[in-house]
């Protein structure tokens, strides 16, 4: 009897370490799911909250270009813009006052924001936004500064309205700025010779950068008459910044752009090169490329270099 007893306790102890064992392994299991399962959500919330502040900054590319466009808009109707950076941290706080609520609505976060500065870039096709913004949502927190480069491509040009708001007669369509008298009235307030050169003059509305490039290739077959077509606009250290622009100056301390102002007239004296900061800032003479075209440009001897046109006086 006291071998049977002992081997039923051995039995019995065997079982119930069996036992405990089971229920440790299983304890240990169920603990190590469940710490897995929490470091996904943690990993899964990081990364959300992660998306939410590169959402931000990407949406704010676009809001940027919008409030670009507003207040160009002004100048299209007769308004006076004396400090562009100023307008549009205006214009683009409010807009992302509104972008703010979106995202609570959107994704229950908490954004605070403040447009530090609108500047220009390196590169004239470009406008820099930097806005502070603070970010809650549940226990994860972010303060710090985005930036964004916003591009003017497709935006309209504001300085002729800037520069003309003043004048009469200056109208546009969906591609193209029509001076008819205004131009030519501008340029007899400043003595500029043969104003009336510039009577019906045109230019492009829409920025769209020249692919023509070394800008010399203007010379070559017909990729001139290609780029007065298709409304181009093209870097120039002497042009102004789409920001400047918008304040009417024909040129200005930072890397600009500049644009033909094309006239349409039969008048073979000399006026002022059409470059757009030459016509609305340096007012310097040239002469037409082709005395005896109508539509033809005119052009100082330094531009014409720059472009790799040369005249033709015999037509």
């Amino acid at each position: 009897m006291y071998s049977i007893d002992n081997n039923g306790n051995l039995i019995t102890g065997t079982t119930v370490i069996l036992l405990v064992s089971l229920i440790l392994i299983v304890i240990f299991v169920v603990n190590s799911i469940y710490f897995l399962e929490n470091e996904n959500i943690d990993s899964i919330e990081s990364d959300n909250f992660k998306y939410i502040i590169n959402d931000y900054k990407k949406n704010l590319e676009q809001i940027g270009k919008e409030s670009l466009a507003e207040e160009t808009e002004k100048l299209y109707h007769g308004h006076i813009i004396h400090d562009s950076r100023k307008e549009v941290k205006k214009i683009l706080n409010e807009k992302l006052k509104k972008t703010n609520k979106d995202y609570k609505e959107k994704y229950g976060v908490d954004i605070r924001s403040e447009v530090i500065s609108v500047e220009s870039t390196d590169s004239p096709w470009k406008v820099l936004f930097k806005v502070r913004i603070k970010v809650d949502k549940d226990s994860e927190q972010y303060d710090g500064i985005i930036e964004s480069n916003s591009s003017i491509e497709g935006l309209n040009d504001p300085l002729p309205y800037a520069m003309l708001t003043a004048y009469s007669n200056i109208n546009h369509d969906d591609k193209t700025i029509y001076y008819f008298e205004s131009l030519s009235q501008y340029l007899l307030k400043h003595n500029v010779d043969s104003f009336e050169s510039y009577i019906l003059a045109t230019s492009p509305m829409i920025i769209k950068k020249c692919p023509y490039d070394p800008y010399i290739h203007h010379g070559d077959g017909n990729t001139l008459k290609e780029c007065l077509k298709n409304g181009y606009f093209h870097e120039s250290a002497d042009g102004s910044c789409y920001l400047c622009r918008l304040e009417g100056k024909g040129t200005c301390p930072h890397y600009g752009l500049e644009v033909f102002i094309q006239t349409h007239t039969p008048l073979t004296n000399e006026s002022v090169s059409c470059s757009d900061h030459v016509v609305f800032h340096d007012r310097y003479n040239g002469k037409k490329l082709n005395k005896w075209d109508i539509n033809s440009l005119i052009l100082d001897e330094s531009h014409a270099k720059k472009y790799g046109l040369s005249y033709n006086e015999t037509g």
